[in-house]
């Protein structure tokens, strides 16, 4: 019988609202973030995304999933997909950054899930949101 791996990597699942989209993911995230851009209030229905970016090789995908492909602020395309039947987004692809999966922090359910590191398209934040002081604003 094999010995457990003295540090197990978590592991979480994001889902869809109704539970047929999963995304199952092995150890932590590569990056936390928070994006105030216009197309993330649009997609998210509230005033910022949070998503968190996985190795595309800790990532398993289960259940069928809708394609949308949009166009970002900077000319590169995202490929979200989402639940056919809840339609909520459980995960999606970045074109300059095929080596990563990028799962919203929401899909996850998780309280304890990392804080994020970075926020991003401030500019467009809403006047009465404050994001934590010790990480990475950016324009």
């Amino acid at each position: 019988m094999p010995l457990p791996h003295p540090h197990p990597r978590p592991s979480r699942v994001a889902a869809c609202s109704c539970g047929q989209l999963q995304a199952h993911v092995a150890g932590e995230p590569l990056r936390v973030s928070v994006c105030h851009c216009l197309a993330c209030q649009r997609r998210t229905g509230s005033v910022f995304g949070a998503q968190a970016r996985f190795a595309r090789e800790t990532v398993s995908i289960v259940g069928a999933s809708t394609e949308y492909v949009r166009t970002g602020d900077g000319g590169s395309e995202c490929t979200f997909r989402f639940c056919p039947a809840c339609g909520a987004t459980v995960y999606y692809t970045l074109e300059h950054f095929p080596e990563v999966i990028a799962i919203p922090v929401g899909a996850f359910a998780d309280a304890s899930f990392p804080a994020p590191s970075i926020s991003v398209y401030e500019e467009r934040m809403h006047a009465w949101v404050h994001m934590p002081t010790d990480i990475d604003h950016r324009d």
